[in-house]
């Protein structure tokens, strides 16, 4: 007797059907989430998840955005990534523009798939929530629970790319999000505020200066420029050696020789934030580790005319240890700055290697910073006058700002140049006139 035999479906036809599965599995999911009631929504989504994972080759990870108590600072670096992977095709996003903050933030939205490509490997990324009862808090609802909404991503991938999504994948998108945020940065001038969270009050830093614009020593400069870099480069070094990863700069001179300027063109050029510390506004040295602990990574922590800032309060062993003490581990990527008039004051003990790596002078100004005043204000390179300014410069000893006090009194270089050689012929006759007295 002859029975007919079933044809069996190949494995093309067997991957198309579980294809075609998890893609409704999918569409359901995101039909749940509108539609079907919460007291049976997550025993459904349970099994379209033991569906999709019987049938389908992909892999998913879950990527909640804390665990209840601390932040899931990959979730956040997701946000941060998939912000700039949105594209023209995508439907809907989100837009946020946090407070004091200058750019808009484009932020990918709920249920909207989002797919990356990464050493060939196509990774599928979408935005979800649940929620789930909380009785803890006192915003409860009309039944006396309050609805708490989880957010989380779901990552999908071939099972085969686990390996790689975890080691390089993930750690790569960390990466890429730090430096995304820190290329939108808005630079913060952090004050002691003790009314504050963490004792620290803050602005925006708006200070335009930049190595390009600072009048100083041309080879000082340069060497600063590379001193800093190789600093922020050698963070498995500063590991492997034991220490702390930080650095220490004393900036000393004359006033108006543009310390704090110099502050400022460090910021910039690293994109950190400033934290003025006072400390006169000190009442102990407990007050001194508890705004180190608020201080965050990144920072510049700025201590200026540190010769008469030390007082009864806080005292030289305290602020020892602040700089380079086991306290002033609670940290990475820490620049302190201590400026000054009279190095000659500062107790020696502050001044040694290790707490202040790099000692910079700040001098009257020279010909070299004029001409970048002159850049600066005038918009010039040179000029027949150039001559007869440096040789006022050296004989009379002028501040950089004194100069530039001067060049901004008028945008046309033929009368802000004869303008200034006035103001050193008046200068070197008064300082004259004081030494003859």
């Amino acid at each position: 007797m002859w029975f007919p035999t079933k044809t069996m479906p190949s494995y093309e036809d067997i991957l198309s059907a579980a294809a075609s599965i998890a893609a409704s599995a999918f569409l359901l999911r995101t039909f749940a989430n509108s539609f079907i009631p919460e007291t049976i929504k997550h025993s459904f989504f349970l099994l379209l998840q033991k569906i999709s994972s019987i049938l389908s080759s992909q892999l998913t990870v879950v990527i909640e955005e804390s665990d209840g108590l601390t932040a899931n600072e990959i979730f956040h670096a997701a946000n941060v990534y998939l912000g700039e992977k949105i594209s023209s095709s995508t439907s809907r996003v989100k837009v946020n523009k946090p407070e004091k903050e200058r750019g808009l933030q484009l932020i990918t939205d709920k249920n909207q798939e989002l797919i990356d490509l990464f050493k060939g490997v196509k990774l599928k990324w979408v935005l979800l929530s649940s929620s789930r009862n909380h009785s803890l808090k006192k915003n409860y609802t009309k039944d006396g629970i309050l609805k708490e909404e989880i957010w989380y991503f779901e990552l999908s991938f071939h099972k085969k790319n686990r390996e790689m999504v975890v080691s390089s994948y993930l750690p790569y998108i960390l990466r890429k999000a730090k430096e995304i945020k820190e290329k939108k940065k808005t630079l913060k001038l952090h004050t002691i505020d003790y009314y504050g969270s963490d004792f620290w009050g803050w602005v925006n830093l708006d200070h335009p200066a930049s190595f390009k614009t600072m009048a100083m020593d041309p080879m000082m400069k340069t060497a600063l420029i590379e001193d800093l870099d190789r600093f922020t480069r050698r963070r498995e070094f500063y590991r492997r050696v034991g220490k702390a990863w930080k650095r220490g700069y004393l900036l000393y001179g004359p006033p108006g020789t543009g310390k704090s300027s110099l502050v400022a063109a460090m910021a910039n050029h690293l994109k950190f934030d400033v934290y003025d510390l006072d400390l006169k506004e000190l009442h102990s040295n407990s007050d001194l580790r508890r705004l180190l602990l608020g201080i965050g990574n990144r920072s510049i922590i700025l201590i200026e005319d540190i010769d008469t800032a030390e007082g009864d309060k806080v005292t030289l062993s305290g602020l020892q240890n602040f700089i380079d003490g086991l306290w002033s581990s609670c940290g990475d990527e820490r620049i302190i700055v201590l400026t000054t008039n009279h190095k000659e004051r500062i107790d020696p003990v502050l001044l040694r290697p290790g707490r202040m790596d790099m000692h910079i002078h700040m001098s009257y100004c020279t010909f070299d910073g004029f001409v970048t005043l002159a850049s600066n204000y005038l918009r010039i390179q040179d000029h027949q006058l150039f001559d007869e300014i440096k040789g006022w410069l050296d004989k009379v000893q002028a501040t950089p700002a004194e100069v530039a006090g001067e060049l901004m009194k008028c945008e046309d270089p033929d009368v802000a140049l004869p303008g200034l050689i006035k103001w050193f012929d008046n200068k070197a006759s008064t300082e004259m006139q004081q030494r003859s007295v």
